[in-house]
């Protein structure tokens, strides 16, 4: 594609050379360069791309987008921007053809149920005879393709590149998590959203190489009105009015506890055998209709209104939508999981205090005759975080297996003597045993009739990090083997 075109709807200056040449391709990471290609130099948290300019002309790289001046040899074509993010997001959005704008976009973004609702809302779209891609924390899916994502948001460059497969691949409808990092770093720009939605808002992300307070995190979340058309929000988060103050979209609202558009109420948890469920009744301005669902939890409730306010924005049937809700899995959240007879094991991905408490709280309203919790925490990560829940599954967890999470470049011990700081705060009952999978064996072995063991913090993930390097780790494949192998070791069940 002409240089020319690329640039199309971008503010620039050319420095030197002409945009008069051919791109074979686009590229940010200097290892990437090669002849024919434009290297955009993004700026980052600790790397700044303006510094790999020589490595990726070295490569052969000739044309580059930059934000401040730059030595570079005779020859090249430099082109100059306010906002490398922006620009590489527009680049993008023009090499593949604009492809977000030949499908529904529904971009989802808050504190929790991100993914949940991703899955469930697919579920019904699918149910709907909808062809939907999804892109978040667990991976992008479309028609029979899977892949790996290193972040909720991928950087635009791929976001794009993506959408373009999906809409080559006959997707009518994209599903996004939206995340915080996402919106700052400009990784969705260009993007309309037919509709955007926001879950919830909690203390979340705040740190180093994130987000500097809470004020900033929440402000970042309020981007996505500036670039939908229709919003839909949680009428009933604290808030749900400093958020959506200036957005400059429609807003429609689902609710629990306020007056709202869509609304829940009569909602029963109840047990049945090892699964948890819970039924409620939906109202809508078009009509009522009651949802029994396989996914526990009154934040569940909330999840299932996000998912029935877009499916009746988009003109799906009650019907269909309670059908579809009425079987949902969510991989690696409220997960559950094994082959058990008189106890349940769910696996999720809460990994700090507020999901944690959430998630035993819920559990608690099954009335268990023990919650386990078995969780570790990640390291070279705050410290206080392990505090956090050391002391939350000490209060509401009947028993607690502390063990090891993404340890990264830390000993396991010395996270779990973090978290015991916050354990210890408590009476409750713990015992340490670093070897995640040691951890689960015990866990299995001394489960007991009516228990709930909650195995917390990998949840979707499919790696165990160790000094830098990701080890495979399925943790609900290392739950079945091992239910397997005691249930054929004592003559089946």
């Amino acid at each position: 594609m002409k240089l020319e075109k690329l640039l199309f709807g971008i503010d620039y200056s050319l420095i030197c050379g002409n945009t008069d040449i051919d791109i074979s391709d686009i590229c940010y990471d200097s290892r990437k360069a090669e002849n024919g290609k434009i290297f955009v130099a993004l700026p980052g948290t600790n790397v700044d791309g303006h510094d790999f300019i020589p490595s990726a002309y070295e490569k052969g790289a000739r044309a580059f987008v930059v934000e401040r001046g730059i030595d570079i040899p005779a020859g090249t074509t430099v082109i100059k921007v306010e906002n490398c993010r922006k620009a590489l997001a527009l680049l993008s959005k023009n090499y593949f053809g604009d492809p977000s704008s030949k499908m529904t976009m529904i971009g989802i973004t808050g504190t929790k149920g991100k993914s949940s609702i991703t899955a469930i809302l697919k579920t019904v779209l699918d149910m709907a005879g909808k062809s939907a891609g999804t892109i978040g924390t667990t991976g992008v899916f479309y028609a029979d393709k899977q892949f790996a994502t290193l972040n909720t948001t991928p950087e635009s460059y791929e976001t794009y590149r993506y959408l373009s497969d999906m809409q080559k691949a006959g997707c009518t409808h994209v599903i996004m998590e939206v995340s915080s990092q996402g919106l700052m770093m400009h990784r969705v720009f260009g993007i309309t959203f037919d509709y955007g939605v926001f879950t919830n808002l909690s203390p979340d992300h705040i740190g180093k190489g994130e987000h500097d307070s809470f004020e900033h995190y929440l402000k970042c979340k309020a981007l996505l009105w500036d670039q939908t058309k229709k919003g839909i929000a949680n009428h009933d988060d604290a808030h749900f009015d400093e958020i959506t103050k200036n957005a400059i979209c429609p807003i429609t609202t689902f609710a629990v506890h306020k007056t709202a558009d869509v609304t829940a109420d009569n909602i029963s948890l109840f047990r049945d055998g090892k699964h948890l469920n819970v039924k409620f009744d939906c109202h809508t301005k078009d009509g009522d209709f009651s949802v029994t669902t396989n996914v526990p939890g009154e934040f569940t409730v909330y999840n299932c209104l996000t998912a029935i306010s877009v499916a009746r924005e988009i003109g799906i049937d009650f019907d269909i939508i309670a059908k579809a809700l009425s079987d949902i899995s969510v991989k690696g959240r409220m997960e559950l999981v094994g082959d058990t007879k008189d106890y349940s094991i769910i696996i999720d991905y809460a990994h700090n205090a507020v999901s944690l408490e959430t998630i035993l709280k819920t559990i608690r309203q099954y009335e268990p005759q023990r919650i386990v919790c078995l969780f570790g925490c990640g390291g070279n990560r705050p410290k206080m975080r392990r505090y956090e829940m050391g002391e939350i599954s000490g209060k509401y967890a009947d028993f607690s297996i502390l063990t090891s999470d993404n340890s990264r470049f830390e000993k396991p011990e010395d996270i779990i003597n973090d978290i015991l700081v916050g354990m210890n705060k408590t009476s409750g009952r713990y015992i340490a045993i670093a070897d995640r999978v040691k951890a689960i064996h015990y866990a299995i072995d001394n489960a007991q009739a009516g228990d709930i063991i909650l195995v917390a913090g990998k949840g979707h993930e499919m790696y165990q990090e160790i000094e830098g390097v990701k080890h495979p780790f399925n943790e609900a494949q290392i739950i079945c083997d091992y239910l397997d192998k005691k249930n054929k070791s004592s003559g089946g069940k």
